[in-house]
């Protein structure tokens, strides 16, 4: 176990930029390995997106179908926000420096928070291309609308697979648009299907456009609120605080925690730092042990590898700081 923490000091400031990032080996090795993961499948979600969006194109140009136009315009957008997720996880793995000593994690963040930005704008789109087409419907050849709307699905199917299970929200965010071009290809399709065979039911297209926009707009802003709760450091939803604070107590030596921060500096990557008040005959000397029972509980059962802890004794008069 790799101590952070000397026992008179909220931060060690003499500690190398890297090794106050980097902490305990194994979390670390993990968490690279998971991101370069993440990276190689935002590629080729990537690569998959843009011959898509070339793809439909074309049909839609072909079948004079406004929707499949239409969503090689989204898909180009999406061609955009998946080039800034896999920029944004390559630039993470940069190494620490003295003045981002935390490294570029937080790129991940913005870029998911730009992400669900992006999708609600997309959304507001079709929801206003729905409205024309309502107003104004469009004779397609519903054959050729339905044929390409099979291979978007198709494809975007497949890109759901590369990107699920992830669970950094950049990647998620990612996942989110990826199932919104799946469900615009099921619309299309349907759609097209529809006029297919009633000629007379244009208004079917508009009206499941409007639904998948609606309930994109919803995942979107689920997106923006968990980005922006990190961003301000909240505490992370899955782990409980109290039940963090019981556990340091509950640790044989101490005997109250005070003034603990817990925050999440990118997905999956928790930090926390307190104050740990030790009883008055614990001698120096087993600090250092009770300091790894503590890190190691932390570790074990709330998987965050990267603690501050200040170790202080009962007679310790506290110099109090604005919150």
């Amino acid at each position: 176990m790799h101590d952070h923490s000397h026992h008179d000091h909220d931060h060690d400031h003499s500690l190398p930029a890297r090794e106050h990032v980097c902490g305990e080996g194994m979390p670390s090795h993990q968490s690279a390995a998971t991101r370069s993961t993440d990276r190689s499948r935002l590629l080729l979600t990537l690569v998959i997106t843009a011959a898509l969006m070339v793809t439909e194109f074309i049909g839609g140009v072909w079948s004079r179908s406004l929707a499949l136009q239409s969503d090689a315009v989204h898909l180009l957008t999406d061609v955009a926000a998946l080039l800034l997720s896999w920029l944004a996880i390559l630039l993470a793995s940069r190494p620490a420096d003295d003045r981002r000593t935390y490294g570029y994690y937080r790129l991940e963040i913005l870029a998911a928070l730009i992400n669900g930005v992006v999708l609600i704008g997309l959304s507001g789109y079709v929801l206003v291309s729905a409205y024309h087409r309502f107003r104004s419907p469009v004779p397609v050849r519903a054959d050729l609308v339905m044929i390409f709307a099979l291979i978007g699905l198709v494809a975007m199917s497949v890109s759901m697979l590369l990107l699920r299970g992830s669970h950094s929200l950049n990647v998620r965010g990612a996942f989110l648009h990826v199932a919104g071009d799946a469900l615009t290809s099921v619309a299309v399709l349907g759609g097209g299907a529809f006029m297919h065979f009633w000629p007379h039911l244009y208004w079917i297209d508009p009206l499941l456009s409007s639904l998948i926009g609606l309930a994109v707009i919803w995942n979107a802003l689920v997106l923006i609120k968990e980005a922006v709760d990190v961003l301000l450091e909240a505490a992370p939803r899955d782990i409980d605080l109290a039940g963090v604070v019981h556990a340091l107590e509950a640790v044989d030596g101490v005997r109250k925690v005070h003034d603990l921060h817990l925050w999440t500096i990118t997905s999956g990557m928790h930090a926390l730092s307190a104050h740990v008040v030790v009883a008055a005959d614990l001698s120096a000397g087993s600090h250092d042990a009770l300091l790894t029972r503590l890190k190691e509980m932390l570790l074990t059962d709330y998987h965050i590898a990267h603690s501050t802890l200040q170790i202080e004794s009962e007679s310790y008069e506290h110099i109090g700081h604005a919150h």
